[in-house]
Parts: structure tokens; C-alpha cells; sequence
């Protein structure tokens, strides 16, 4: 367990810096690019959502995400506030991201402001768990997040079992949506579209095995 997950030191130093990772050993300055990169994708992800979602009835299969109103902190600000407090890893945001991606693909989930916040919250806790060292309880997460500590602690037994308890994340995994973030930065591009990361093909199969799979195009 621990760092022993993911091997950052076979991901490209180039792309690992350019992302705002640091190498092993190194620590982290200021806040990484990582996290204005992903919290794009996702209100991008949820904004074309909602408004598709005003010609078409989407029926998510877990409603146990959703809020009864949309948090006031915008998603930035959450990724932020996360970082902030919870002390994890900017490695652990991807890996966060990679499993809001499998879970929206295994479950036909669409991220809208109701349930992102939440899928943020319990995808980052997940990924402290499994590829940290260190890590806080339910119960901190819990403040950080702004839900009470059983609530977190449904939503994560929930997470696990839409992933199928499938958290392995694997070095060709993890260095291909790096590329596919580094690809978005180099082209300044705001995701004005459904990011489509080719290749990206984890070590476990599922009914949405493609050869070209969506991120985040729910």
C-alpha cells in the first residue's frame, strides 16, 4: 500500500513538473497546476451536463451523491480547500480524477453541481487511503468537506462498490492521463469539448472497454 501503488518515478519528469508535480523526495510548492487542470474538466463536465440535461431527462442509477441544493464553493475552491487541509499528495487528485472516471463509466452517473462536490470529497479520500503513506480519518475529511462524518462514510462504502473495489491504478494508467492533461495545457484549451485520452486502457476489464475511453464525458 502506500506510494507503492503507483510508481511516479516511471512517469515522464517533463510532464510530471509541467503538471506541477514534484519529484520524490522533493515535496510540493505553492499550489500544482493539477488542480486548476482537473477542476476545468470537471465544471466543464457539469456545465454541459446541466444544460443537456434541460432537453434530456437524465435518470442517474446513484442519487445517493446528490444534494438537495448546489454547494455555494465553486469547484476550484473545493479542490483548494481540499489540498489545503487534507495534506494528500498532488498525485492523489489524479488518481481521484481517475476514479470519478471509472465510477461515471461503471455506474452512467452524469456530474452535475448536486454531486461533484461530493464525488470530489469521497474519490480524494479513497485515493489518500490507497497511495499515501499517511492519511486523515472519515471524521476530518468529513469537516473538510463540509458533510457529516456518516454521510461520508455511505458515500465511500458507495464509491467503492461502483468501482467494484477496482482501485489499482496502473503506471501506463496514471502516465496517460498525464499526457492527456499536458496535451490540454500545451493547447491552452479550456475543454471547450469531452476530453478523449486513446489508449488509456486499465489492467482490469469492463463492459466499456474501448480503445478509446471517455474521460469524464459524463
Amino acid at each position: 500500500m502506500g506510494t507503492l501503488a503507483i510508481d511516479t518515478e516511471c512517469v515522464d519528469s517533463d510532464i510530471y513538473r509541467a503538471l506541477g508535480f514534484k519529484e520524490l523526495g522533493k515535496g510540493v510548492v505553492g499550489t500544482p497546476r493539477i488542480l486548476s487542470l482537473l477542476s476545468s474538466l470537471l465544471e466543464e463536465s457539469v456545465q454541459r451536463n446541466e444544460m443537456e440535461s434541460e432537453t434530456v431527462n437524465f435518470k442517474d442509477n446513484v442519487a445517493m451523491f446528490h444534494g438537495l441544493r448546489a454547494p455555494t464553493i465553486s469547484i476550484q475552491h473545493y479542490i483548494d480547500r481540499i489540498f489545503k487541509y487534507a495534506g494528500c499528495s498532488p498525485s492523489c487528485f489524479l488518481v481521484a480524477y481517475i476514479y470519478v472516471d471509472r465510477f461515471v463509466q461503471q455506474t452512467d452517473v452524469h456530474l452535475t453541481s448536486l454531486n461533484v462536490h461530493r464525488l470530489l470529497i469521497t474519490s480524494v479520500l479513497v485515493a489518500a487511503k490507497f497511495i499515501d503513506d499517511a492519511f486523515f480519518n472519515n471524521a476530518y475529511y468529513a469537516r473538510v468537506g463540509g458533510v457529516s462524518t456518516a454521510e461520508l462514510n455511505r458515500l465511500e462504502m458507495s464509491f467503492l462498490f461502483g468501482l467494484d473495489f477496482r482501485l489499482q491504478v496502473t503506471v501506463n494508467t496514471f502516465q496517460r492521463y498525464c499526457c492527456q492533461l499536458q496535451k490540454e495545457c500545451w493547447e491552452g484549451n479550456q475543454i471547450e469539448r469531452p476530453i478523449r485520452a486513446c489508449g488509456i486502457k486499465d489492467s482490469w476489464p469492463s463492459k466499456s472497454d474501448t480503445q478509446c475511453a471517455p474521460t469524464i464525458s459524463r
